[in-house]
């Protein structure tokens, strides 16, 4: 089997111009870049600005944690707020990831069957959302708590050799063992998360199962033909970075006008629909290839695709 990055990207394209464009529908847009909104809650877009403060005392940066510590101990109205405040966190998280879920599969079967519906997907998919929230729950705390403990390791490190006074070689060591490990930790957390949203989530909406038996599905798939899925992250890696560029010349050419529209929640979704929409039908259209098993358009859209391709 001959598999093609190009022809479901060419695919996945027309698809978005069929949909959006022919004939442009200002209330299919909001309605579908809605769905698409819901579907992107839980995903980094890479808008922070960064941290421009710095510590000019590494002695304070350091001890910094034992500070805190103290001024919670002499603070107990403070802390308490902040614990309020990190539970109710904690409750929104959990609600955007539930709203998320559901809307990856609204998305999703827009997408597939040209449709802009919202209450029919959302109810329709109810036990398959639900069950990607579950999974999606735990695995993205357990995700931050990797994070986390990869934080801590470098921080604890990073203070054993400043106040130890390594030597440079010492230092330059480890500070490229840091860099290996949140690598590793970026390519592996960040595949994962890319085969659920691509693969795992059609598979699940194909047969109707749960989560589990999706991953089992793909995995099935993945034993036998792993390269052309781990190609398929590069090639949205490198896809990214060019669509993260036009982005970036739009908000220049815009005077960032557009920069700022493109933050506002929904607004950003509508506008940025036909990439968000080429994507999905992208991924859809390459995991066809593998079979019937893993095709989730319908019939008549696959034979009309058919005859626009005997056309060309």
């Amino acid at each position: 089997m001959q598999i093609s990055y190009s022809q479901p990207l060419s695919a996945g394209w027309n698809r978005m111009k069929k949909a959006l464009f022919q004939p442009f529908d200002m209330n299919k847009w909001f309605r579908v870049g809605f769905t698409a909104w819901l579907a992107g809650l839980t995903e980094c877009k890479g808008n922070s600005s960064g941290n421009n403060s710095s510590y000019s005392d590494w002695d304070e940066f350091f001890n910094f944690p034992q500070t805190a510590w103290n001024w919670l101990l002499d603070n107990p109205l403070w802390a308490n707020l902040i614990l309020v405040g990190l539970i109710i966190l904690f409750i929104i998280i959990s609600v955007v990831i539930w709203v998320s879920s559901r809307g990856k599969f609204m998305f999703l079967h827009n997408v597939a069957h040209d449709k802009a519906e919202i209450s029919h997907p959302w109810h329709e998919f109810r036990k398959e959302g639900n069950s990607l929230f579950v999974f999606e729950f735990f695995w993205g705390w357990f995700a931050f708590a990797v994070f986390a403990l990869l934080a801590a390791f470098c921080f604890i490190t990073g203070k054993d050799l400043y106040f130890t006074h390594a030597p440079k070689a010492a230092v330059f060591a480890a500070v490229t063992q840091m860099v290996l490990l949140f690598i590793g930790y970026l390519v592996v957390f960040g595949y994962i998360s890319l085969f659920i949203k691509d693969f795992v989530v059609p598979i699940m909406y194909k047969h109707r199962v749960g989560i589990l038996k999706g991953w089992g599905k793909f995995l099935m798939l993945f034993g036998k033909r792993a390269l052309p899925f781990i190609f398929y992250g590069l090639f949205i890696f490198v896809l990214g970075i060019g669509v993260g560029m036009a982005v970036l010349f739009f908000a220049l050419i815009t005077c960032c006008v557009g920069l700022l529209l493109l933050v506002i929640p929904y607004i950003g979704a509508v506008i940025l629909l036909p990439i968000s929409y080429t994507f999905r039908a992208f991924s859809i259209e390459f995991l066809a290839q593998f079979g019937d098993e893993y095709n989730v358009f319908p019939a008549e859209a696959i034979a009309d695709e058919t005859n626009e391709i005997d056309k060309e």
